[in-house]
């Protein structure tokens, strides 16, 4: 938003006893006379200085592998409830998160996607519009669907990735601030450039990497010795 000019100019100057009186009396009346226009001033926000895009693949024990940036971070989603594969993706010098919530799909996946679909809904009281985008990678079996979410919502996209058969895994991005469209939009866009590298990258594992995570979950739950 540009700053409103002053509409006041001084064309010509002759000093006339009444104008000045009149002049001096607003001093008083005015909150101040130095200021150019009383009109309200929008918010400043500070200019962010954003890293340069570099990318480092993560592969760890779990059945998919991605690209992240190097100046995020990831760590296993400390929750109670959180199961594995759950990660969390930080963003430490935006202070915001994505959140990772893998799962197998055992004949449910349509309850996955309305899961989903539910939880991004959730949004549309504070969000000011919900755009939703395919994905579809066959030659890697990655679909999806992308939520960008407009608006002062508490989280400004989400997603699913399936193979439509074994794996399933959302994304939700979050901040760790009130939500305020004005002065977290170049943030936002910043970091969705990145979840779509992580989307465009993202791939799943072969079936012996599957096998071991499956046995790993099993022996979590008390399975195995």
């Amino acid at each position: 938003m540009k700053m409103k000019k002053n509409k006041f100019q001084v064309s010509s100057f002759k000093f006339q006893v009444v104008p000045f009186i009149l002049l001096l009396a607003s001093c008083f009346l005015l909150p101040s006379c130095d200021e150019d226009d009383a009109t309200p001033k929008p918010r400043a926000y500070l200019r962010l200085e954003f890293p340069e895009k570099k990318y480092v693949k993560y592969d760890k024990d779990c059945p998919f592998t991605f690209d992240i940036p190097v100046y995020a971070q990831v760590d296993n989603d400390k929750n109670y409830n959180a199961e594995p594969c759950w990660l969390n993706l930080n963003f430490p010098t935006f202070n915001g998160t994505l959140h990772l919530s893998y799962k197998e799909v055992k004949d449910n996946i349509g309850a996955y996607m309305q899961d989903t679909y539910t939880l991004a809904s959730k949004h549309q009281i504070k969000a000011s519009g919900i755009e939703i985008t395919p994905i579809s990678r066959p030659k890697n079996k990655v679909y999806g669907l992308m939520y960008d979410i407009e608006g002062n919502a508490a989280s400004s996209f989400q997603f699913f990735l399936t193979d439509s058969t074994k794996h399933f895994i959302r994304g939700a991005l979050y901040f760790n601030a009130v939500p305020n469209t004005d002065s977290i939009a170049p943030v936002v866009a910043f970091i969705k450039e990145d979840i779509y590298h992580f989307i465009e990258t993202f791939q799943w594992k072969e079936d012996a990497a599957s096998n071991s995570f499956a046995k790993a979950v099993h022996e979590k739950q008390g399975g195995g010795k």
